[in-house]
């Protein structure tokens, strides 16, 4: 009885989160771009901004 079908993935909400942090950005949200490598470049320069803010904000 080899049933495949949807299988819940244990992490899948780290990629659901990460989603909707890119999608809080108005120009990854928005297709401004003209290239496709200009819209990765965005995506790729939201996620830096984004994780070095959460790096470099202080411990309570």
């Amino acid at each position: 009885d080899d049933v495949s079908g949807f299988v819940v993935l244990p992490r899948r909400w780290v990629v659901e989160r990460t989603f909707s942090w890119i999608s809080r950005r108005r120009r990854c949200v928005r297709d401004y771009e003209r290239l496709p490598d200009h819209h990765e470049a965005m995506i790729t320069w939201s996620m830096i901004m984004l994780m070095s803010r959460r790096l470099a904000r202080q411990r309570k």
